[in-house]
């Protein structure tokens, strides 16, 4: 099979969306991968070193707080799901995105059942959290999986 062709906006609007999450997923390969070979004190002292300047100024700062726990947080077992939640989730993501790319009607379904988990996920996070940046996440998995959907449709009905 050849690669996808987008012919109209909807289709290009597609393409550019499992792209980006592709891309997304290689930085969760690497973020992953980071994880394994960086010791967590080192992890520790750069989050202490990037927030340092901020969290003077201002020591509630949403995002300095948030890196500046979650990198606490990196010890022992937190460490090791952590990463292997990285790489398993960024080599799926690539392997789906790459699969879609290549017109695979098998991973059309895939695709979408991924995406509806984390649909679920990501709005029991936002109940919980109120987070403006989870919620347009959210948002935007839930148009790329309608978009999938679409494409699928189309996908099959050339088959």
């Amino acid at each position: 099979m050849a690669w996808f062709k987008p012919h109209n906006l909807l289709d290009r609007t597609f393409e550019v969306g499992i792209i980006l999450k592709g891309l997304d997923g290689a930085v969760e390969v690497v973020g992953g991968l980071l994880l394994l070979v960086v010791p967590a004190s080192l992890i520790n002292s750069l989050a202490v070193s990037l927030t340092r300047g901020e969290l003077s100024e201002d020591p509630h700062d949403l995002i300095a707080t948030h890196l500046l726990r979650t990198a606490h947080g990196l010890t022992g077992a937190g460490l090791w799901y952590g990463a292997l939640y990285l790489l398993s989730h960024g080599i799926l993501k690539v392997l789906i995105v790459w699969a879609l790319l290549r017109n695979k009607l098998w991973a059309y379904p895939w695709a979408i059942l991924f995406l509806l988990v984390f649909i679920v996920y990501q709005t029991y996070r936002v109940a919980l959290d109120r987070s403006l940046g989870l919620a347009a996440l959210t948002i935007f998995d839930t148009f790329v999986a309608w978009l999938t959907y679409r494409e699928w449709q189309q996908q099959k009905s050339k088959v």
